[in-house]
């Protein structure tokens, strides 16, 4: 991993909460149906946050319970309190490695320092999509936290509407669908290319081909099962 990538997720162990979260994954972790260990960097007792296949904007990362709960109300109230104190470790260690407290360095570009922010110095898009037709692709419940920088990344305009929901929306925040397109292309590369046809038979014009009727195929199987038993019955005598 790049010293400034790893620097960004080494920031989750620092602090009281040290004790109790880890950025190394102990086991598999799976976020849907999807096997996901490689992308977590941060674990705790009940939760996981995970770097975004299909980021929207610098940062966008996930939080999601240990457990594949499809909906919101589905945690017990420390699974909540968990998932939510992790989405606050995972602001402060994105605002720390994203938010500039002087006007000096507040862009979205790679870093080779941390830019030593708080969250106070910047914003954040956190957003949960709650069942499929609030737009959840992947049936696990996860929270989005998206930091929104300065002169960067930031909305251009205070005020109503935000086009970073509508991106979320759409196919370019398709979480599912990019982790789908990912194993599928993981299964193509294994299986190899799709086989194709091939060994034909002379053709036969569709004209002279008749659909047969289902007494004549019953009969058929009829045939083949009476000739099943007779092979059967010779080679016990055999």
């Amino acid at each position: 991993m790049p010293r400034k990538s790893a620097s960004l997720f080494n920031l989750i162990l620092s602090g009281a909460q040290k004790r109790s979260m880890s950025s190394q994954p102990s086991g598999s972790i799976h976020f849907g149906p999807f096997e996901v260990t490689s992308q977590v960097f941060l674990t705790t007792s009940h939760s996981f946050a995970l770097v975004n296949l299909k980021p929207l904007l610098p940062g966008h990362v996930l939080v999601c319970p240990r457990k594949p709960y499809r909906r919101l109300t589905e945690l017990t109230a420390p699974e909540l309190t968990d998932l939510f104190q992790a989405v606050q470790r995972v602001q402060r260690m994105l605002a720390r490695y994203y938010f500039s407290p002087s006007p000096t360095n507040q862009n979205g570009d790679s870093h080779d320092v941390l830019a030593d922010g708080t969250p106070e110095d910047g914003s954040f898009n956190i957003a949960i999509q709650d069942g499929a037709e609030a737009g959840q692709t992947v049936s696990h419940v996860h929270v989005h936290v998206i930091p929104r920088i300065h002169g960067s990344t930031a909305k251009e305009t205070p005020g109503p509407g935000d086009q970073i929901y509508e991106s979320m929306a759409a196919e370019e925040g398709n979480v599912g669908g990019a982790l789908w397109d990912r194993e599928m292309k993981k299964l193509r590369l294994r299986l190899g290319a799709r086989p194709e046809p091939g060994g034909g038979f002379p053709s036969i014009e569709d004209s002279e081909r008749h659909p047969r009727s289902v007494e004549e195929m019953e009969a058929e199987a009829k045939m083949f099962r009476d000739v099943l038993e007779e092979m059967g019955a010779a080679e016990k005598e055999a």
